[in-house]
């Protein structure tokens, strides 16, 4: 397994785990608002071959606000 795959795929999962935290009833939503944006800053590139060969990300739709 390459080097970063380990935090790769801990990162995601701890993304998952946090979204199925903020859809239960009672779930702390300041948690999940301050909590969020950190593990989602501390993603690793992802392992090669997760993706296709010229797979670019920021290809795609524009969506209402950006632009």
């Amino acid at each position: 397994m390459c080097e970063h795959c380990e935090d790769f795929h801990r990162t995601v999962l701890m993304l998952g785990s946090l979204a199925l935290y903020a859809d239960l009833y009672g779930a702390d939503h300041a948690f999940v608002d301050a909590i969020g944006p950190s593990i989602a800053a501390s993603l690793p590139e992802p392992p090669p071959g997760l993706f296709p060969p010229g797979f670019d990300p920021t290809d795609g739709p524009e969506y209402p606000g950006e632009g």
